[in-house]
């Protein structure tokens, strides 16, 4: 793990936060002797490690061609170390590419005392901090509504949820501390981790603005918990002005940021990374040796070439483009949801993200107009009860994604949508049978 000088800096006591279980892990001799392997000198005869010979992997070179019309190679030792075991904290270039375009982007305080580690995606990475953090029956703050992922991985734990509703800035400060106050006054156990999307919410699409997040950040140093900060979306939002980190507001280090390249670079290649105190990636990555021992070795090669042959300001330039190319496609959607869908539906336009949030007013439940008879009109979107923690309440809420389908697609989705939901209105005896309004 790379050694950071002043670790004294943040006064937390983690274990305090992590569970019975994370506490119970040891680290596997192997994947230590792994480590060493990798920074150990040249003059270091290695017979420790379980690696296969490089010479016998079938593959000899490998071309990756760029739509800005460069490339680049990997092959030889380049390519044999893509291919082979890695230590669980991630391809070591990768992890220094990163910590270099983490403080630009961010400029975290007391950047000496945070690490990283590489995950398998977005979603790997919050299995990882879910798993080491929140116990069976522990209460965690989410909310609502949330990303699905969350309740998959700690819902067979029977947690206590504590749902915060949001605005169209996203999670309530208000609301999030009444409730911590009704908790402290009734003697309830506390939550040690907040999960929160705060830009680009999956489903809703809010931004919270940078007034918000420090409430929100002073409430979590006032009630001790940590922010487990899930931001896929941080560089496709459509406000003005760049939206703030809580990684660069965090001077207490009660920050777990969760970056992740599946929406801006590729899903395929699962790679994310987890930045948190230096004490806690000690804990994740001992939860990385005991599932599958590190992130894709190839992925981790790609995106560091990648970063390398780039750089910091034509990764924002990139950004910076697939930023319009989304924006162009919202305000499209948000026009033929108008269009279509008229007094059907109530909407915030997104000011993030990849999705458009509806909600149908007259009718309670979506779940089984969409999932029993979306296909028979020809659309599928998501009914809003996949992203309740409990879906099996009624939800008048409709996730629909604008990422990927074409315009045409689009307009014939919002058309088939409306006569999906007038259908419904008519069977529940809403509307009139002839009314085409």
């Amino acid at each position: 793990m790379h050694k950071f000088g002043r670790k004294d800096m943040f006064k937390i006591d983690y274990t305090q936060f992590r569970t019975h279980l994370s506490k119970r892990r040891r680290t596997a001799a192997t994947r230590e002797l792994t480590k060493m392997a990798y920074s150990a000198s040249n003059s270091v005869i290695s017979l420790a490690e379980g690696m296969p010979n490089e010479e016998m992997f079938p593959f000899t070179e490998m071309t990756i061609k760029l739509n800005d019309g460069t490339d680049f190679v990997l092959e030889g030792e380049e390519l044999g170390a893509a291919l082979q075991y890695i230590p669980s904290q991630g391809y070591p270039p990768l992890l220094q590419a990163f910590r270099e375009f983490q403080r630009k982007a961010h400029m975290p305080p007391n950047w000496e005392n945070r690490e990283m580690i590489v995950v398998a995606g977005g979603q790997d990475g919050c299995s990882k901090v879910l798993e080491a953090i929140v116990g069976p029956g522990e209460p965690i703050i989410t909310q609502n509504p949330l990303y699905p992922g969350v309740t998959v991985v700690i819902a067979p734990h029977e947690p206590e949820f504590i749902l915060i509703d949001e605005d169209e800035e996203g999670m309530s400060a208000i609301n999030l501390r009444q409730r911590l106050e009704e908790r402290v006054a009734a003697g309830l156990t506390m939550p040690k981790l907040m999960y929160i999307n705060p830009t680009g919410n999956n489903p809703t699409g809010t931004v919270m603005s940078l007034e918000r997040r420090l409430d929100i950040y002073k409430i979590a140093c006032e009630y001790n918990f940590l922010i487990l900060d899930d931001d896929p979306y941080h560089f496709l939002y459509f406000t003005d002005e760049a939206p703030r980190s809580f990684l660069s507001l965090d001077t207490e280090g009660r920050v777990i940021r969760v970056d992740s390249f599946s929406k801006v670079l590729s899903s395929g290649l699962r790679v994310g990374i987890i930045t948190a105190p230096a004490q806690l990636i000690q804990s994740f990555e001992l939860h990385m040796q005991s599932s599958h021992l590190h992130a894709p070795t190839l992925s981790q090669v790609i995106l560091y070439k990648l970063l390398k042959s780039w750089g910091y300001d034509k990764m924002m330039d990139h950004y910076r483009k697939i930023r319009k190319f989304y924006k162009d496609r919202r305000d499209t959607i948000v026009q033929l949801a108008r269009e279509h869908l008229g007094d059907l539906v109530e909407f915030n336009v997104p000011s993030a993200g990849l999705f458009l949030w509806l909600r149908v007013p007259e009718i309670k439940d979506t779940w089984k107009m969409i999932m029993h008879r979306g296909v028979v009109h020809g659309v599928l979107v998501a009914p809003g009860a996949a992203f309740m923690v409990d879906a099996t309440q009624p939800c008048n809420a409709i996730r629909a994604s604008f990422a990927r389908a074409s315009y045409k697609e689009m307009n014939l989705a919002m058309e088939r949508l409306a006569s999906l939901i007038r259908d419904e209105l008519k069977k529940n005896r809403k509307l009139p049978l002839h009314n085409n309004t």
